[in-house]
């Protein structure tokens, strides 16, 4: 049985980037630091923060108890240099660093990354590929490391989570492994979209 609705689809797409920066959390916080490549294995970014081919629950999932088991779709956090600067500006600050907020990986090329579909692949050209899980939502914690790292005021920790809503990158899992290096370029497979209504 049908309603006579009929889904709105978008075409599959490819769009064209290159990595102008990489960050790894060595240590016990998820804030990043420069590195000039990234080993990567199934598991994630070899001893970064969020490392692990599952990782256990907490505010993002309310649906289950804190502390559950799950899949790490969130093994790597993307962002991009035009919206950290939008970011920025909405918060009146100087800049927006990526390492501040945890990011993995800066791309520059792709106007609204943060837009980007689940099931986006990404294609390095050394071989690695990503796959997106989706957008990454923007969290106090964040907020508070901008503070802290940027000298931000106090109130940046509340106002960010407005301010980078639809702007703070993406989140995404490795799908091949292999390593990531500065200035390699790469190519986003959008997958065909629809509207389920």
């Amino acid at each position: 049985m049908t309603d006579g609705l009929q889904p709105t689809r978008v075409p599959a797409r490819r769009l064209l980037a290159e990595v102008s920066g990489l960050f790894r959390a060595s240590g016990k916080s998820f804030v990043t630091e420069p590195a000039e490549h990234l080993p990567l294995g199934f598991d994630g970014i070899a001893g970064d923060f969020h490392l692990g081919e599952t990782r256990r629950t907490g505010g993002r999932e309310p649906w289950y108890p804190r502390g559950t088991e799950i899949r790490n779709e969130r093994q790597l956090s993307i962002v991009s240099s035009a919206e950290l600067r939008e970011v920025a500006a909405a918060l009146d600050l100087p800049e927006m660093r990526a390492e501040w907020i945890g990011a993995n990986l800066v791309l520059d090329g792709i106007e609204r990354l943060s837009w980007l579909p689940a099931r986006t692949l990404l294609f390095f050209e050394g071989g690695v590929t990503l796959k997106i899980d989706g957008d990454n939502a923007p969290c106090r914690s964040a907020g508070r490391a901008i503070v802290e790292h940027g000298g931000a005021r106090p109130e940046v920790q509340f106002e960010f989570v407005k301010a980078a809503r639809h702007r703070r990158g993406l989140v995404a899992w490795v799908e091949k492994p292999g390593e990531i290096r500065l200035g390699e370029r790469l190519e986003a497979r959008l997958p065909e979209q629809w509207i389920y209504e």
